[in-house]
């Protein structure tokens, strides 16, 4: 009988250091693919763009943080939309910025005949004629975070045709985003892009 038991005793150390070492395998493997899943975090935000990235996973608090602040009044750079409306149009200067991701981002401001103004940031994307709205201006000097945000098609209507207008003769000559700030403030202050034309700079 202590035979017995004796015998049995190598096997069962032997399946129980079988088992640990296949825990120890396990986690070690666990931990070499850490790395990996940073690495695959990394590309996604490269990927879509840091903003955008941020925009869906951090809280609005650190967001807002990121967006530019109010516009003022003599950095306001006015475009032509339709003789269709009285209201007027304006890109706020210091707030364009072309992000890494491709997406021309800026500060758009409409204002009414009735003296109402209305304050949006967004974003187009130029490879696929895109828009975003991604937050609205508070009368605070703050920003308030757009509701379903996502990309819109930009397509051409009889009024209010602002982001269309930004896209053909600003933003997106030809389908091509332009290539920094510098060239969308030249643009918007010769009334449309050089590569819509003959206009010289």
């Amino acid at each position: 009988m202590l035979a017995a038991r004796s015998r049995q005793i190598p096997g069962a150390a032997r399946r129980a250091g079988f088992f640990i070492g296949l825990k120890m395998k396990i986690l070690l493997l666990s931990l070499c693919c850490l790395p990996l899943a940073a690495h695959a975090l990394d590309l996604e935000k490269s990927r879509w763009g840091k903003f955008e990235y941020d925009f869906e996973e951090k809280p609005w608090v650190e967001l807002e943080a990121q967006l530019p602040p109010a516009p003022k009044a003599e950095n306001l750079l006015p475009f032509f939309v339709s003789a269709t409306t009285d209201n007027r149009f304006y890109i706020d200067a210091p707030s364009i910025a072309l992000g890494e991701d491709g997406v021309m981002r800026y500060t758009l401001v409409i204002k009414s005949s009735a003296g109402a103004v209305n304050i949006s940031y967004e974003g187009m994307r130029c490879s696929s004629a895109e828009v975003k709205r991604y937050a609205f201006g508070r009368t605070n000097g703050g920003w308030g975070k757009a509701r379903n945000a996502k990309w819109e098609p930009i397509s051409y209507k009889d009024v209010n045709r602002q982001h269309h207008m930004l896209f053909d003769d600003f933003l997106c000559t030809r389908g091509i985003t332009i290539r920094n700030r510098e060239e969308a403030v030249k643009a918007l202050k010769a009334g449309a892009h050089p590569g819509t034309g003959d206009l010289a700079w």
